[in-house]
């Protein structure tokens, strides 16, 4: 596994909430996720395609969580003084190699908390945004293992049905997302 760096090659850091989800400050992404994992700002980005099928990726059986689990587009975290909509233009670029259009926050009060296998926990003020883009993604190895386009229809019944074949934010928003109706069309 990767330590966890900015552009610059520092190491990168995560915004500190309470439970009001005010910032409270900073800490390194790589130490994080402990077992007491504190509440800290981050997203998760579905990416659709210009035929309304949605991007879902395969987390690298190296990540610290959830190896190997199927999830949305990419996820991520914003850095101290950085907006959400750009964290969202950064992670598409670096994790998918991708640059989306017509970013949305879709759910914008999503917080959820997950304990994995390991005993990790996820501890996360999580708003869900969507994006678009025109070309399949090339995406780093580090973060993601496999890709496919799906049918959001299709996404949903696995939710409903077998979500233990998502990652547990994944099946948490997907449902939510469906009732919201605030998904892109197809261009």
């Amino acid at each position: 596994m990767t330590t966890a760096t900015d552009d610059r090659g520092n190491p990168e850091l995560v915004v500190l909430l309470d439970d009001q989800y005010a910032r409270t400050g900073t800490a390194p992404k790589a130490s994080i996720h402990t077992k007491d994992t504190p509440l800290h700002l981050a997203f998760s980005c579905y990416v659709f395609g210009p035929d309304g099928r949605v991007l879902l990726t395969r987390r690298a059986l190296g990540k610290k969580t959830w190896p190997g689990v199927w999830t949305n587009s990419f996820c991520g975290h914003p850095g101290p003084g950085e907006s959400i909509q750009d964290a969202v233009a950064r992670r598409g670029r670096q994790e998918l190699g991708i640059a989306i259009a017509d970013p949305r926050t879709v759910l914008p009060d999503f917080r959820y908390t997950a304990t994995d296998a390991s005993g990790i926990v996820e501890n996360e003020f999580c708003p869900v945004w969507t994006a678009t883009v025109d070309s399949d993604p090339n995406p780093e190895p580090a973060e993601v293992c496999e890709w496919r386009w799906a049918d959001w229809a299709d996404l949903v019944t696995v939710a409903d049905r077998m979500p233990y074949l998502l990652s547990p934010w994944a099946q948490l928003q997907i449902p939510r997302l469906s009732q919201n109706g605030t998904l892109p069309a197809p261009r």
